[in-house]
């Protein structure tokens, strides 16, 4: 009889190894991969100048809620009246809901890609219609992205305890009239904004909340994960510099798991 040819050809030892790596590989199936995309910032450093940087990190809902509370084109009030939020540069003193101004430390840009049949993690805004929540709230359409949170009324299947003004996902108030979900027609850019402590701004006449990751957000991060979010706040050397939330706050629909985050 002829022998086997090489191609062929596996003696029980070969046979063997190989059978316990491809069990120990479908044991473990490769993570996959973080997706990637650009973040725009720029921040008030501690000369008082502005740095302006362009940094690469994961297309996660932690990273991209930071960056996508706010359209192009939004009005946000200043102390020197209203600047459109494209216009704004850290250092700027904006008004807050308690009537008095708050430096402008950091504003965070990103590309809104569209949600589609080819995207579908891509996203969307809520247009939420002028006058919905009384005269001149909002005093122009407002474009909000799905990093916003409102400052509203709680509603009644909500409860917080301690608050009648929890903060709301701007999501979680279209009901198809007054506040609508759209998804733009092209890519365009969203804007968040930091101050120096939590606290509630006017856009377009809406209360809308400043960035703040949330507490204890930090427990559901790795480290090195940790370590590159912080590394997008330069004024922020610890989480605790963030400060306490201004409200309680309702929860977004969706966010990565600490297994995703690790």
């Amino acid at each position: 009889m002829a022998a086997p040819t090489d191609a062929t050809h596996f003696s029980a030892t070969q046979f063997s190894l190989r059978s316990r790596s491809e069990s120990a590989t479908a044991a473990q199936p490769a993570r996959k991969p973080l997706k990637m995309r650009k973040y725009s910032i720029k921040a008030l450093t501690h000369a008082g100048d502005v740095k302006r940087s362009d940094q690469i990190g994961p297309a996660m809902p932690i990273f991209e809620a930071a960056f996508s509370a706010f359209a192009h084109g939004t009005i946000i009030a200043t102390d020197e009246g209203p600047v459109a939020v494209e216009d704004l540069t850290p250092g700027m003193r904006i008004m807050t809901m308690d009537d008095t101004t708050a430096p402008l430390i950091w504003v965070g840009a990103m590309t809104l890609i569209p949600r589609s049949a080819d995207m579908p993690e891509g996203g969307s805004l809520t247009r939420i219609t002028s006058d919905s929540f009384g005269p001149a709230r909002p005093h122009a359409d407002l474009l909000a992205g799905p990093g916003a949170r409102l400052l509203l009324r709680r509603p009644a299947r909500f409860s917080v305890q301690g608050d009648e003004r929890p903060l709301t996902p701007a999501s979680k108030v279209a009901d198809g009239i007054n506040a609508i979900e759209i998804v733009p027609p092209t890519p365009l850019t969203t804007y968040h904004l930091c101050l120096p402590k939590h606290a509630i701004v006017s856009a377009n006449g809406m209360d809308v909340e400043s960035f703040h990751p949330g507490a204890g957000f930090e427990r559901n991060m790795g480290p090195n994960m940790l370590a590159l979010f912080m590394s997008f706040f330069p004024h922020v050397k610890d989480v605790r510099d963030f400060g306490p939330l201004a409200h309680p706050r309702l929860p977004f629909d969706t966010f990565d798991s600490a297994a995703e985050l690790a």
